[in-house]
């Protein structure tokens, strides 16, 4: 119990990390999401690979690109411009689906299926997540509802076939080559697209340096480390503070406002996480008093001796 705490914590380092990009990619940094993210990217990996010192073999030249795809390349570039197109809080609440979608994901690719009750609080947080949205007064782009939404889909199947494959090679190896491989296959589109790099003040600079060693080298290292120690429905409620990240910095910092509707919705959220972390601790401790205090089986009688 006390090793699952641990990566309780671990995973949750990674949820929080992501739910402050919305804020800070929108307060800091330029409209330019397509070079926002290979600058987030690629720094990030070229920091691992230094840790690691590994290339890819065999098949991991194709699993790299593949997970570099899913959960790098396009996910920066959609999460990025959902950052541009939506308040902050609206932004960070769209990815809470990834709950279900992230336990789902799990049931049809690992064959892991999930608890009732983690889905029943993975609805919970959706549900708080819906209030959230439809009790809000600001106006919504639906760009950047379409653009969570393809985020939050991808990075699930992302997160499960890393969680199947990163045992062959380690965290850190794979973390390492996904975050190079979209960053540098981001670049020609960033070029095409964009033009040059965009150029940023002093605050640009720290932000970029924020969302490349906290919100991406070391938050992506720590989710695949929980998702690899813990079950993925466990880490997708996890995700759900994402969303809490988010409002929480929307309204302390960026003075954004919630009525009391978004404040349930919150709520939920917060219920949808901590029900069945709390009711599963309490039941494991229940099963452990009893097996404590069940009787010790009698021992069997010793076999007659032999006389001949």
């Amino acid at each position: 119990m006390e090793t699952n705490r641990r990566w309780l914590a671990v995973a949750m380092i990674a949820p929080i990390a992501w739910g402050s990009t919305y804020f800070v990619t929108r307060e800091w940094l330029p409209d330019a999401p397509v070079w926002g993210a290979a600058i987030r990217a690629l720094p990030a990996g070229l920091v691992l690979l230094a840790l690691v010192r590994r290339l890819p073999r065999g098949s991991w030249w194709w699993k790299s690109a593949v997970l570099g795809t899913l959960n790098v390349g396009a996910f920066f570039v959609l999460v990025y411009a959902a950052a541009q197109l939506l308040p902050t809080s609206i932004a960070s609440t769209i990815m809470a689906t990834s709950s279900v979608a992230i336990a789902v994901a799990a049931w049809a690719i690992l064959r892991e299926r999930p608890g009732i009750l983690r889905l029943l609080s993975a609805f919970v947080g959706i549900g708080g997540v819906a209030l959230m949205l439809l009790g809000t007064t600001i106006s919504v782009d639906p760009r950047g509802v379409i653009a969570s939404i393809a985020a939050m889909a991808m990075s699930s199947i992302g997160f499960i076939l890393a969680k199947r494959w990163n045992g062959e090679v380690g965290i850190l190896p794979s973390t390492a080559w996904q975050l190079v491989f979209g960053g540098l296959a981001l670049i020609p589109f960033a070029i095409a697209v964009e033009g040059p790099p965009p150029v940023v003040d002093g605050a640009g600079l720290a932000a970029y340096g924020y969302l490349t060693l906290v919100a991406t080298a070391l938050a992506n290292v720590a989710w695949f480390a929980a998702l690899k120690h813990l079950p993925a429905g466990t880490v997708g409620l996890i995700g759900l503070l994402n969303p809490v990240t988010g409002v929480l910095l929307g309204v302390l910092v960026a003075g954004e406002i919630l009525e009391g509707r978004q404040l349930a919705g919150l709520a939920l959220v917060l219920l949808g996480i901590a029900a069945p972390l709390v009711l599963e601790g309490l039941w494991a401790r229940r099963r452990r008093a009893r097996a404590a205090a069940a009787p010790d089986p009698a021992p069997e009688p010793a076999p007659a001796a032999r006389t001949t």
